[in-house]
């Protein structure tokens, strides 16, 4: 026993110097981190930083260890240890950003390149972003991103636009992994049915930049990046319903073909088949849709490492809306009033860099959208083909980084209207130069030109100039000037031309609009000694329109006047986000955009329809630890427009007043892989309705046939209660006043489950 005790007590201090301390320091940008988190992942063991940024691990036995340091808006780093019979080791750790400010962006230059470092200013929103407020499309979802709005055309069917800093949804380019395969008469449908699954980011360029994608991207540009296969969960499943009766499911799938490729697959159900007239006006209040789309992405593995990917989309919908007794054999009739459309459509998407030294990279696109449709009695059926290839070449020379690029651009269009007597076929070639000039660590300066050929048009030149000046890491100011472009097909952008009793009148052969064009954007980031991280950006803009082409709804009722404007028209504004992560849980977006949209004729400045003053946007998330539960209280606020009324004696308002959609989502994610979520929408039970007689004008007698009209086709006022042909307010039937979806307070329940 004795022996025992004399050999516990010589092996004691060996035992005890055979613990080891860690401990180390937490840097970033040059400063220490406090309340940095330091894992021991093997031992479970953490700890956090002090004010200097110092740790202290102690007493860990000998063996092999992964450790960890995280910091809320920062890259967590990890590090692998072998600890024998050292009294002290030191592990040092020095975290990179990672917030939204430092992704990885390709659209503002068509290079991939961070955020930080691109000379024009693009903002990017992550899947995560969208979950906040979950939506059945991207149509809907982007109601949350600051200066973007989801405009209705219809109070009927439904369809819509994304206006961009005030400007009408066919000044937006909308891209799909870079392709412009979404515009003319797909815009409307476009962004409907793309699975969440597959949703890698959204990037958003406001402000023109024709000179690099071409017409279309005269407002801005949306640019939806889906994932790579190789980075995509297995299977993935996100559903919900509402209490209306809408249901929305999306899948996801990947799989291995071989060592070469990778695929990855997503499907989109949606279907809402519920007749719902809160208002009481005999019409549905929201579209009845049943839609889906199946999307299919294929990535090739190559011993160069060079890119080759492919992918394609099938997308059909059947959607209606009208009185709610319509029935599909009332489909074209004047009996029961229905506007009904089945759109199909196929999309094929790719990009091949070839096997040379020199980076050079081909893209290709080619949709194909068969649109059959009618509008109560008037039929629209409308086809329209786009394809297009672009060749680039991406070369760095010094300071010089430049890009090389020519396209080409087939466009076919043909419908049943006047407008198109013969079908339209449209060739236009394009060549495009850039040059990013690095002047100076922190001076960048961004050289461009876009040349295209259209055969109706002739030759289009559009120069731009951008400017980034890098005060450090954490204050960027940007510059950004240029001119664009864009051709006009009317019946595949205006809506109110189709629908509704207003005749379409065309005083002249349009010429495409011109924009002149500067955009001042300032970047900043603060880091609190606490943890804490705030984002801030703001961006003033000024955009001049030569031949604009404004629908014209003031000088007749009865009609909708299309010509170039004589004058001009003036988009300026201002608009700043705040992004802020605080250390306890709390995370905050915040969005404002100030903006005035006018246009001028003969001296006389006019507000443009149906674009507000203001709009603020905001998203608030909380996490609750104990709980498992993170809770998401997203909305936006939208300041008074100038609304499409028909003539004085129309009793709906002229200006819509300021108004606002909050939500509130709670989500649940204790169990491995699932997330459980509920909330309701439209909190505050907002429709536009409040406050208007109607919305729809005419509800009961949709066919116009109890309307009268004088030798000029002006409506007779008639005031006699007890004449069939009673109509006070001398209006025609007008689906076309809407500013705001009419669907009220409701709930929705959900699930997501993911396999990695």
């Amino acid at each position: 026993m004795k022996n025992l005790i004399l050999s516990f007590v010589f092996l004691l201090p060996i035992l005890v110097l055979a613990q080891t301390n860690i401990k180390g320091r937490i840097m970033s940008d040059g400063k220490p981190l406090q309340q940095a988190n330091i894992v021991l992942k093997k031992y479970k063991l953490s700890t956090t930083s002090n004010a200097e940024g110092f740790y202290s691990l102690k007493n860990i036995n000998p063996g092999e260890y992964e450790i960890a340091a995280s910091y809320s808006g920062l890259k967590t780093e990890s590090q692998k240890i072998t600890i024998t019979d050292t009294t002290e080791i030191v592990v040092d750790f020095y975290l990179k950003e990672n917030n939204a400010l430092d992704e990885v962006v390709v659209t503002g230059t068509l290079k991939t390149v961070n955020r930080m470092e691109s000379p024009v200013p693009v903002e990017v929103y992550k899947p995560a972003f969208f979950k906040k407020n979950p939506t059945a499309n991207i149509f809907e979802a982007l109601q949350n991103v600051n200066g973007v709005r989801p405009q209705l055309n219809c109070n009927v069917c439904n369809t819509g636009d994304i206006h961009i800093n005030g400007l009408e949804g066919p000044y937006t380019l909308v891209l799909i992994d870079g392709m412009p395969i979404v515009s003319g008469l797909s815009t409307v449908y476009g962004l409907s049915g793309i699975p969440n699954s597959l949703l890698e980011r959204i990037e958003i360029v406001k402000g023109p930049a024709s000179s690099l994608y071409g017409s279309e991207a005269v407002g801005g540009l949306i640019n939806i990046i889906t994932k790579n296969p190789k980075n995509a969960p297995l299977f993935s499943a996100d559903a919900f319903a509402t209490d209306w009766g809408e249901i929305n499911i999306d899948l996801g799938f990947k799989t291995s073909v071989s060592k070469t490729a990778s695929v990855l697959t997503g499907i989109n159900y949606f279907n809402y088949s519920n007749p719902i007239d809160n208002n009481n006006d005999n019409f549905t209040d929201v579209t009845l849709q049943d839609r889906i789309s199946v999307f299919q992405k294929w990535n090739f593995n190559r011993k160069s490492n060079k890119i080759f990917s492919m992918a394609g989309r099938f997308f059909y919908e059947d959607r209606w809306g009208g009185e709610l007794q319509w029935e599909k054999k009332y489909r074209g009739g004047s009996d029961i009033y229905g506007e009904s459309i089945y759109t199909k459509r196929w999309e094929l998407l790719g990009a091949y860099e070839l096997p040379v030294k020199e980076k050079i990279l081909f893209s290709f696109s080619y949709t194909d959208h068969d649109q059959n449709s009618v509008y109560g009695n008037m039929p629209y059926l409308a086809k329209q083909r786009i394809g297009f290839g672009q060749l680039t070449l991406d070369k760095k020379i010094d300071q010089h980084d430049l890009l090389f690029g020519t396209a080409i651009r087939y466009q076919y269009y043909n419908d049943n209207t006047p407008a198109t007597v013969k079908e339209d076929i449209n060739w236009i070639p394009s060549l495009f130069v850039q040059d990013e000039v690095t002047l100076h660590e922190n001076h960048k300066l961004l050289l461009g030109a876009r040349y295209d050929y259209n055969k109706n048009h002739g030759n289009i030149f559009t120069p731009r100039l951008a400017y980034k000046w890098k005060f450090n890491d954490n204050n960027i100011l940007r510059f950004n000037t240029g001119t664009g472009f864009r051709i006009v097909n009317l019946f595949t952008e205006e809506h109110a031309a189709l629908t509704g009793s207003r005749d379409v009148i065309v005083l002249e052969e349009l010429k495409p609009e011109r924009s002149y064009n500067a955009n001042l954007n300032y970047l900043k980031k603060i880091f609190t000694n606490n943890g804490n991280f705030i984002g801030l950006e703001t961006s003033a803009w000024y955009t001049h329109f030569t031949n604009s082409i404004i629908p014209d709804y003031d000088t007749n009722p009865n009609q909708i006047i299309y010509k170039n404007l004589d004058g001009y028209a003036v988009t300026k504004g201002i608009s700043t986000n705040i992004d802020m992560v605080f250390q306890n849980g709390l995370k905050v977006i915040l969005g404002a955009t100030f903006m005035d949209v006018a246009k001028t004729e003969n001296g006389i400045k006019t507000r443009q329809m149906l674009t507000e003053k203001f709009t603020g946007t905001w998203a608030i998330s909380y996490r609750i630890n104990k709980l498992f539960l993170d809770v998401d209280y997203t909305g936006n606020l939208y300041g008074p427009m100038r609304l499409p009324t028909l003539g004085n004696l129309d009793p709906r308002k002229d200006y819509s007043p300021t108004w606002s959609i909050q939500n509130i989502q709670f989500t649940f994610n204790k169990f491995k892989n699932i997330e459980i979520y509920a909330g309701i929408k439209n909190l505050l039970n907002w429709t536009p309705n409040k406050g208007n007689p109607f919305i729809i004008a005419r509800t009961h007698d949709p066919f116009d046939k109890n309307v009268d009209y004088d030798t000029n086709g002006n409506v007779i006022q008639n005031n006699d209660p007890n004449d069939p042909k009673y109509n006070p307010y001398a209006l025609t039937f007008d689906p076309g006043y809407v500013y705001g979806p009419n669907q009220d307070i409701r709930s929705f329940f959900g699930l997501r489950y993911t396999l990695k």
